[in-house]
């Protein structure tokens, strides 16, 4: 099969569908690779190193487009809609349910769409959303404290605090990858850390990993805006697989909150938490609303694009591999989790929350495919 990996475009977007060792696997198993010229060159990867494992180089973006199997890291963007054609498989993170206008064009273009952030394990678990939303969830706290600071409109507090003066207020909500992980960073910082969510079992086991360091609260609504309300930094970490997270922060809770506070809104890829919340991007990743910082950029992790690309190949591999052997259709019949990736085919959508978020009608896979 001849698989293209396109250069992203998407702003300060450096990650890269496959490694030279991901090429290398697949040409040694007869597949024609191609890449587009200085892909990956920013994180290390320059086109000699793809020649070296097989690749061949492309000069245009129309070069990768015309494969049948395109791998990449973000959702199409604007400039290559274009570029889709019917019956291509396009393997990356979609994000469609906060995008309709990019759901319209994938379904005109009768193009098929296996999105990483819901194809499934044999758990029932995401591994292709899972190393970004780890790496999300430590870069939060990070750009929350950076965002803190004075001079980007923050309310100029130290979240670890020193000896004579209390450590900054992390409220985290949802307990889930990027909330772990974002509470992981918090605790090491030595700032005071509370996780809200409605999973029991989950608050249960952070408590656990950090005796006496986290509070663990269920998030019943009035518990919730009683700690946004007193939080320096607040973590947005929802997740609903395929749709869009709930708006659990009003424009009038965030008038309670300090001025400076700081909303990190990680949920933004998928619509966001906060009424308030709108997608920013790297080159202008602040805006201040109702008094409160928001960061909400939705490729956080292209911030550190070298590991996060190392991260993500190793576990999209695999599933490359198989639709590159079997084709989509055979793919997705051997393997139920990559079947719950496939979201768009000839025209229809394939995934049920999907089609329930957008209002419009469901077809299964089965049906589509057939």
């Amino acid at each position: 099969m001849r698989i293209g990996v396109p250069r992203e475009i998407k702003d300060h977007e450096y990650r890269v569908g496959l490694t030279p060792e991901g090429v290398k696997l697949l040409c040694s198993e007869g597949h024609e690779v191609w890449i587009e010229t200085n892909a990956a060159l920013r994180i290390g990867f320059p086109d000699s190193a793809y020649r070296d494992a097989g690749a061949c180089i492309g000069n245009s973006p129309a070069n990768i487009y015309d494969c049948e199997l395109v791998v990449k890291v973000k959702e199409p963007q604007p400039a290559e809609f274009k570029l889709v054609r019917p019956g291509q498989t396009l393997f990356c993170y979609q994000h469609f349910a906060p995008n309709r206008i990019l759901l319209e064009r994938m379904l005109e273009a009768k193009v098929s769409c296996v999105a990483y952030e819901t194809v499934t394990d044999t758990a029932g678990e995401l591994p292709l959303l899972a190393p970004m939303s780890q790496i999300a969830g430590r870069l939060s706290i990070q750009v929350g404290a950076w965002a803190l600071q004075m001079a980007n409109g923050g309310s100029g507090v130290l979240l670890s605090g020193i000896p004579s003066v209390a450590p900054g207020k992390v409220v985290i909500i949802g307990a889930g990858t990027v909330g772990a992980n974002a509470a992981h960073v918090a605790v090491g910082m030595g700032a005071d850390v509370t996780v809200l969510a409605l999973n029991a079992p989950r608050l249960t086991q952070l408590e656990r990993a950090y005796p006496g360091k986290i509070k663990a609260r269920l998030s019943e609504p009035l518990i919730l805006a009683e700690h946004v309300a007193d939080a320096d930094l607040v973590i947005g970490a929802v997740s609903i697989t395929g749709k869009q997270p709930p708006k659990l922060i009003s424009r009038e809770l965030l008038r309670k909150m300090r001025p400076g506070s700081v909303l990190v809104d990680v949920s933004i890829d998928q619509g966001g938490i906060a009424e308030t919340s709108r997608p920013t991007t790297h080159s202008n990743p602040l805006y201040l609303e109702e008094g409160v910082v928001h960061y909400c950029v939705a490729n956080m992790p292209s911030a550190v694009a070298r590991t996060a690309t190392l991260a993500l190949t190793q576990a999209t591999l695999p599933y490359a591999r198989a639709l590159a052997k079997r084709g989509l259709k055979a793919a997705v019949f051997t393997d139920p989790g990559l079947k719950n990736g496939l979201q768009i085919h000839a025209g229809h959508i394939t995934y049920k929350n999907l089609a329930e978020d957008m209002g419009k009608p469901y077809v299964s896979p089965e049906q589509a495919l057939a």
